[in-house]
């Protein structure tokens, strides 16, 4: 399971480490492609197929279904780490999330999440607002804390 924060940079050539503990998880390839809310997604390759597993049972006939599959694999990419532990992420996949420099390493279960740091530092300040409605939200669809 993913899961910590790790403050990172971005080389100009758009290559990021992952942290050590997120390798040995992601395994020798990964999957990237866009997030919400403004980051990247990065799925190892178990997670990245059982993902699109659940997007095979979309409607085609569905818009919404549509929209979002295209989108979500239209900036997909591969994923191999090099001698130093980085990946390449593309300059489209760069460009959407607005990684320049500084990024945030996030661990979301079964995901990693690629933040530019300050739109990082904004989401979360903003949702930690919310954290405990949320939990009441979670708790009236079943889970309970």
């Amino acid at each position: 399971m993913f899961m910590g924060e790790f403050l990172h940079t971005i080389d100009n050539k758009g290559r990021l480490i992952i942290p050590a503990k997120f390798r040995e998880l992601l395994g020798n390839k990964s999957f990237i492609t866009k997030g919400m809310e403004d980051c990247l997604f990065l799925y190892p390759e178990n997670g990245w197929f059982d993902f699109v597993e659940k997007l095979k049972q979309l409607p085609v006939s569905q818009t919404r279904a549509r929209e979002f599959t295209r989108l979500f694999f239209s900036s997909a990419a591969e994923c191999e780490f090099d001698k130093q532990g980085r990946i390449l992420v593309p300059a489209n996949l760069r460009e959407r999330a607005f990684l320049e420099k500084d990024v945030v390493v996030v661990g979301v279960m079964d995901r990693i999440e690629v933040w530019d740091s300050l739109k990082w530092r904004e989401y979360s300040t903003n949702a930690a607002k919310n954290y405990e409605d949320d939990a009441e939200s979670l708790a009236a669809m079943g889970l309970m804390i």
